[in-house]
């Protein structure tokens, strides 16, 4: 490891911990290794630009997020929400799994778990502390946890980021994210159900089952979605990234042309938002990109991957401690980071160690979701604290259960494969 290395390792953490955002501490971390290096500053540019044009891979990010953003405006968000309170709202512990359920629904719309908590969040939180049943902090919460779905059932921008690196079919990473994340539904439903009848959460009133096939009419153009995006995918009948454009163009006339719900003024907000947030992900991939040249330069990925074959670990232990390692930097480290930046420098050694990249993928992407709800940085808490201001003391106190649930999850992911690849292998993936 250079010293040039090193200098750049140390200004772009050196820039983080004092609060810069780390998409400008990668670009000045690794502008300073080029300098120490004595390499051209052009090069960072040739890089950047190369990496980001020859990608069309990575167009799907900004169409997913305006589809995310046109699906939560208007009535479609209203139409799916009592849809699950139709569905779910019954049972005990009612409108947490109702917020569960909102997710896995949601989740098919936008593949970012902070556009979920930020969408329906509010909403869902103001439903449960106004029965009266739920306090402040646990509705947070548990919309916090239940957001962590949204990336793991497709649509998924963390997925579309991971194929980037890992050169991995967005396909079958969609494919594989869908088992998981009705598993991730399934253990908080589980936990939520559990907590409901230790502190005797009342029962809501229940929507009369008559009433459930004219519900469920109201929100079947929007349930449409997902399955209208992967059948483009696997029907052959659009790739993943015309299947996002299918996907904004779809959200776009359900909104304005069906439910009337869409204006032009609020159109216009939602092409301008959407803009900022695809700018912020692209100066993360950007800084990414320059930072993954500086790392192949170096040879670090193949310096790791052979000091993990001379140590003779097994595939499984290579998972174990790679997931607990990310599990620790999610603390610190939002997803994007994470897997733009340091997932790269494992791949080689799951190569060597013969671990599918698919199934490898998908469980670290379920890892960094729940690092979004880790103490200390977890941004879901934070984002349900800028949209609620509940205090995060209140949010953070009853995460930690659902928090385990999560990791519990995440460990049947790792040691049984099969719950990934079945789907895939199912539709012809032969990895």
């Amino acid at each position: 490891m250079s010293l040039a290395f090193l200098a750049c390792l140390a200004v772009l953490f050196g820039l983080a911990a004092i609060g810069l955002p780390i998409a400008y501490a990668i670009l000045i971390g690794a502008f300073a290794y080029l300098l120490a290096a004595g390499q051209s500053i052009g090069i960072a540019g040739k890089v950047l630009m190369d990496g980001l044009y020859q990608s069309f891979i990575l167009l799907a990010v900004p169409l997913f997020i305006v589809a995310a953003n046109i699906m939560n405006a208007g009535t479609i968000s209203d139409r799916l929400l009592q849809f699950c309170v139709a569905l779910v709202g019954r049972f005990r512990g009612g409108l947490g799994h109702v917020n569960v359920v909102a997710s896995l629904v949601f989740s098919g719309m936008s593949g970012s778990a902070v556009a979920d908590a930020a969408g329906i969040g509010r909403v869902i939180i103001d439903m449960m502390t106004r029965s009266g049943h739920y306090s402040r902090g646990y509705a947070a919460a548990m919309t916090a946890a239940s957001a962590t779905i949204g990336p793991i059932i497709p649509p998924s921008i963390p997925m579309v980021l991971y194929a980037l690196v890992s050169g991995s079919s967005i396909g079958f990473l969609f494919l594989a994210g869908i088992l998981p994340g009705l598993l991730m539904g399934l253990v908080l439903m589980a936990m939520n159900l559990w907590i409901s009848r230790r502190r005797n959460f009342a029962l809501e009133e229940p929507t009369p089952l008559r009433d459930l096939p004219r519900t469920t009419f109201r929100a079947f153009p929007a349930l449409m979605m997902p399955a209208i995006l992967l059948y483009g995918i696997y029907g052959g009948v659009t790739t993943p990234t015309e299947a996002a454009a299918v996907a904004a163009f779809y959200a776009l006339i359900l909104a304005a042309a069906f439910y009337r719900s869409l204006t032009i003024a609020a159109f216009y907000e939602i092409l301008v938002s959407s803009a900022r947030s695809s700018a912020a992900i692209g100066l993360v991939i950007g800084g990414a990109l320059i930072l993954n040249y500086i790392v192949a330069s170096e040879n670090i990925p193949g310096r790791v991957a052979q000091a993990l074959v001379g140590l003779d670990v097994s595939p499984l232990a290579f998972l174990l401690g790679v997931n607990l390692l990310i599990l620790l930097l999610g603390c610190v480290l939002d997803a994007s980071t994470i897997i733009l930046v340091i997932i790269p420098l494992f791949l080689p050694s799951c190569r060597e160690l013969g671990i599918d990249l698919v199934h490898f993928g998908v469980v670290a992407i379920v890892n960094c979701m729940i690092g979004l709800i880790t103490p200390p940085y977890g941004i879901l808490l934070f984002v349900i604290n800028a949209v609620t201001r509940i205090p995060l003391a209140e949010i953070i106190r009853e995460i930690w259960l659902f928090l385990a649930v999560l990791i519990f999850a995440l460990l049947l992911l790792i040691l049984f494969p099969g719950i990934t690849l079945w789907l895939p292998r199912l539709m012809g993936y032969a990895g």
